[in-house]
């Protein structure tokens, strides 16, 4: 094997679709009318190591991303829904979040970022910071 110093990293993409409107916006700008969009959430993850059989972590340990997902904010108003105004920033961040409580204690990479996509051309990520 090679003696390369570095860190691995994996992503995985998950879809849903979500209404929201925005406020403290314009008069008569388009996001603070209701309106909807098919979300793309992609959680990064890192490790300096990998587990058997060469993994960052399995792909198949962040099934339960996609069932959070489905269940709670797949084809739902997000207003009614998040904590936070219903940015695509606030939106990583509160996904951030809950990852790291619900999923990363149980596999073996760490968080590193969500980026969310509200359409195929513009995006929003939260960083993790790491002590």
């Amino acid at each position: 094997m090679t003696a390369l110093k570095g860190r691995y990293r994996i992503g995985k993409h998950f879809s849903f679709d979500a209404a929201h409107q925005l406020a403290g916006l314009p008069e008569g700008h388009k996001c603070a009318r209701l309106h909807g969009h098919t979300y793309t959430a992609e959680f990064v993850l890192t490790s300096q190591d990998l587990v058997g059989p060469g993994f960052v972590t399995d792909f198949g340990d962040l099934a339960p991303v996609k069932a959070f997902l489905d269940e709670h904010l797949d084809h739902r108003v997000l207003n009614e829904v998040l904590p936070v105004e219903p940015t695509s920033e606030n939106l990583a961040c509160y996904l951030a979040e809950w990852f790291m409580e619900h999923i990363e204690p149980g596999i073996s990479g760490c968080l590193e970022k969500v980026r969310v996509s509200e359409t195929p051309s513009s995006w929003a990520e939260f960083e993790v910071s790491r002590p």
